[in-house]
């Protein structure tokens, strides 16, 4: 009887692990794809806005750009202009995800929009 008792308090703790490793996978799953959400940008977006639009209007028209992926969206792109700060999105009509938009805001203002393959 305890040799059994034992066995199902061991199946127990493995069903309710599986069922914890289960629910962490998908929060995880799910976070990426919201962090990918936020870097997602379409091509007539990118067009749509000009080199001295205000930042606020700008801003407005683009997801926030905050995610994990925005250090290799970085990579291989051109140096970012003194003074300003940038955000990052990938194409959305690009289907291998290696088109990147760099928008970069200085003095209240689009300072530059920059379109590049990444490395």
């Amino acid at each position: 009887m305890a040799q059994r008792k034992g066995c199902l308090i061991g199946c127990g703790v493995a069903l309710v692990l599986g069922i914890a490793a289960v629910g962490a996978l998908v929060f995880g799953v799910g976070k990426v794809l919201d962090a990918a959400g936020e870097t997602i940008l379409e091509p007539g977006v990118y067009q749509a806005v000009n080199v001295g639009d205000p930042q606020e209007a700008v801003r407005a028209k683009l997801p926030s750009g905050e995610s994990f992926m925005k250090d290799a969206l970085k990579s291989g792109g051109p140096a970012e202009p003194e003074g300003s700060v940038c955000s990052w999105y990938v194409s959305a009509e690009d289907g291998d995800g290696e088109t990147v938009y760099r928008f970069c805001f200085k003095d209240g203002k689009l300072a530059e929009k920059v379109e590049y393959r990444m490395k």
